[in-house]
């Protein structure tokens, strides 16, 4: 179990100090396959300072590239998590029946049965075939996934491929944010985030590996099998607890190298949420009130930027 702490360190990192990590963690703690928690806490606090610092040290694109391409998957993985029950669905073949968010029918995969004679298709095919090009560095192959959203969201009250009760259901999306397919803001930045890339030579994007889906496919199995749907408490609470890892991850990045990169998708995602709350205040969930939660919309963005600039200011004191 030792060697899934070393997959928070860069592969470089792995490759020369891999087993001398391994052997001094059987030495410290004979007999045990997995650490203390304030050991594994320090370890993962490490590997994700080497990764933030392997990231800062590539000098093949510019902070502010890598941040978009950051905000643009943080958007896209947005996106899809009121839909990862129904995507699972559609991929295993399984009749969602009365389980599906807001759905009327049952007859919307091209093997489900039910009375309508219309075969319609997940809305969240869209948002993870575009996480997926992002992943893999390919925004052009995101642009046209993001411009189907925009469509998908501006028509859907009529008869189009992705229909309407498919995107009817409130997403929840931490901190008790409504936003659906009809809020075009998310899916307007998340065309316009993919069109900046596809631009900007591509060619530079870093490309990340497939086992970065390796959370999200078993996110889909636990939705799916579970029928946890985006409005349950559980899954509130398993979000909301994956949201402030990655605030946390965020702010150990920007303070261990001093840059500004990671500021970008947090702002993003802050951005899409207030803007929610702000415009339709009667659909807020009230999970807290709304001035808690636009203060902690809003707080981590002052504190990332303070950190990045006293980070520069040491680093230019030595």
């Amino acid at each position: 179990m030792n060697r899934l702490l070393l997959a928070a360190y860069p592969e470089p990192y792995r490759s020369r100090h891999g087993e001398e990590l391994l052997a001094c963690l059987a030495e410290a703690y004979p007999g045990r396959s997995w650490p203390p928690p304030r050991e594994v806490a320090a370890l993962a606090c490490a590997g994700v300072q080497a990764r933030a610092r392997a990231v800062v040290d590539d000098t093949v694109r510019p902070w502010w590239l890598d941040g978009i391409h950051l905000a643009a998957l943080a958007l896209a993985a947005l996106a899809l998590v009121p839909y990862l029950q129904d995507v699972c669905h559609w991929a295993l073949h399984i009749d969602p029946g009365q389980h599906a968010i807001a759905f009327h029918f049952s007859g919307w995969y091209p093997w489900a049965g039910g009375p309508t004679r219309i075969r319609l298709l997940p809305y969240g095919l869209l948002p993870l075939g575009c996480l997926i090009a992002l992943l893999r560095g390919r925004p052009w192959i995101a642009l046209p996934a993001a411009a189907a959203m925009i469509w998908a969201g501006a028509t859907s009250h009529g008869r189009t491929l992705f229909g309407d009760e498919g995107k009817a259901g409130l997403g929840y999306y931490g901190l008790g944010t409504p936003i659906t397919a009809h809020d075009l803001a998310l899916s307007g930045t998340l065309c316009t985030a993919c069109a900046v890339l596809t631009a900007c030579r591509p060619s530079r994007l870093r490309r990340r590996s497939y086992r970065w889906l390796v959370p999200v496919v078993l996110a889909m199995y636990v939705a799916g099998g579970l029928h946890i749907i985006s409005v349950s408490p559980t899954f509130q609470r398993g979000l909301f607890a994956l949201e402030v890892a990655a605030l946390i991850a965020a702010w150990v990045a920007t303070a261990s190298t001093g840059d500004y990169r990671w500021l970008i998708p947090v702002a993003a995602v802050a951005f899409i949420r207030t803007q929610a709350i702000v415009i339709q205040p009667q659909g807020f969930m009230q999970s807290l009130p709304n001035l808690v939660v636009l203060v902690l919309l809003i707080a981590p963005l002052p504190v990332l930027a303070i950190t990045a600039q006293r980070r520069q200011g040491q680093a230019l004191a030595q």
